[in-house]
């Protein structure tokens, strides 16, 4: 990955762009999308992210300007060298409601080469990607860039959030760098390479219905949280190689992984216009909201990105994130209260140490809370948050944990449970030192 590379990007989300690689002015059809013949010989095709009927303040698609169409590719094949980890298969283990924390996942040694596609694990998830309902959380453990291969989702759409090691994204909308402490969404059907350089982990949120958008705002009024000015989409950069030994593209259709070759890159996208592309964001741009007086505000009010679902108020799937900020609440237990919830918790820690639990939760691990699983801070967290000053404090600095939130039941694979070995079977104990202070005798100060 070349450190003199510029990467360029157009500011918004959902906007309407237009970008052509500045080496063939005028590539973009002019008052058009589809003339009979194209600036440059180029061939228009739309990507399609919704239906063609959807309501226009729904609907995403782009046009694509490019030296070859996508279709010329040999016959899909199941992938031979398909990861072992990477399943869909929800039935594979019995249902486990206890709470579960994974120690950081293991990072391939450099000895042997593994690439994005070979390092991606399954750790649990719901519904059917062939109905085009559920979820998945994966993570990604390499070591190695992907070499004259690339990746579609014909199931739904990614969302990356990197842990340890940039990654280089090629797309067909172009180029973006996605550092930690970053995210980056690539949607259904978009084509992408990746590149890495040495150890790289990170975690990955698929969902098979709709796509991100940004939370309402309600009585926060017009500006919070993640500003839409913040999000990042690449603008066109094409690559016109031929590629001889052929180039592989892999796509994961109904769950599956499967492959056809082809004679060239893919990412010969001299132009293109829509609102259906990549983008990343920088979790620094986010405006905390907060209480100031007493009490905890819920934390939704965390929430970066949310595909929602059917039922008004519960997402398929919530993207929240916890943080640095201040703490300045009265009379308040400041560190998230114990709960139980009808929605699933998936939580992972890109750096520091985590408020409500310091120890045993570790940069590169994670948690789940299952529905209606009880959680929350562990005995030192209580007391200390309990017998300490009610002073404005930091609270994060440092640190920024995540949560995938769901209203849907995951179940953890396998590989999540069993072969990564990294699964904390000591975890409940966090909690079991926490005494009784009842005092039946109690009379107010």
């Amino acid at each position: 990955m070349s450190t003199n590379e510029q990467f360029k990007y157009l500011s918004g989300f959902g906007n309407e762009f237009a970008t052509e690689d500045p080496r063939c002015p005028g590539a973009l059809p002019v008052g058009q999308n589809n003339p009979q013949k194209c600036p440059y010989g180029l061939y228009a095709e739309q990507l399609s992210g919704t239906a063609f009927t959807a309501p226009r303040t729904e609907n995403q698609r782009s046009w694509l300007y490019r030296i070859r169409p996508s279709v010329i590719h040999k016959p899909f094949a199941p992938l031979q060298a398909a990861p072992k980890f990477f399943n869909h298969d929800w039935n594979e283990n019995e249902p486990n409601p206890n709470q579960m924390r994974w120690r950081p996942y293991d990072i391939p040694a450099l000895e042997k080469a593994v690439d994005f596609l070979q390092g991606l694990h399954t750790v649990c998830g719901a519904g059917d990607a062939k109905t085009r309902n559920g979820i998945a959380v994966h993570v990604y453990l390499c070591n190695t860039s992907m070499t004259n291969s690339c990746l579609y989702n014909s199931d739904g759409d990614f969302l990356f959030v990197p842990q340890q090691g940039r990654l280089k994204i090629t797309t067909e909308f172009g180029k973006l760098i996605v550092n930690p402490n970053e995210i980056c969404v690539i949607q259904q059907g978009i084509r992408f390479s990746i590149e890495v350089e040495g150890p790289t982990r990170g975690y990955i949120l698929e969902v098979y219905d709709g796509h991100f958008q940004l939370p309402n705002l309600g009585p926060i009024g017009a500006n919070g949280l993640a500003n839409p000015r913040d999000f990042l989409t690449p603008v066109a950069c094409y690559e016109d190689r031929d590629v001889p030994e052929g180039f592989r593209v892999v796509s994961k259709f109904q769950g599956k992984l499967f492959e056809a070759k082809q004679l060239h890159s893919p990412f010969d996208v001299v132009a293109w216009h829509g609102n259906y592309a990549p983008y990343k964001y920088n979790l620094d741009h986010f405006m905390v909201i907060n209480a100031t007086q007493f009490d905890h505000a819920d934390p939704s009010i965390f929430t970066v990105l949310t595909c929602p679902s059917n039922k008004p108020g519960a997402a398929i799937a919530d993207f929240v994130i916890f943080p640095p900020r201040w703490a300045v609440q009265e009379h308040t237990f400041r560190p998230p209260y114990y709960h139980r919830n009808c929605m699933s918790e998936f939580m992972g820690l890109i750096k520091g140490n985590y408020e409500a639990k310091e120890d045993g939760f570790a940069p590169g691990g994670a948690s789940l809370h299952s529905m209606m699983t009880p959680h929350g801070p562990d005995y030192k967290c209580f007391e200390g948050a309990s017998n300490g000053e009610l002073k404005p404090v930091r609270v994060a600095d440092g640190t920024q944990a995540f949560m995938f939130e769901s209203s849907l039941s995951l179940a953890v694979t396998k590989w999540g449970e069993e072969t990564c070995q990294k699964l904390d079977h000591t975890y409940y104990e966090c909690w079991q030192p926490l005494k009784k202070h009842f005092d039946p005798n109690w009379k107010p100060q």
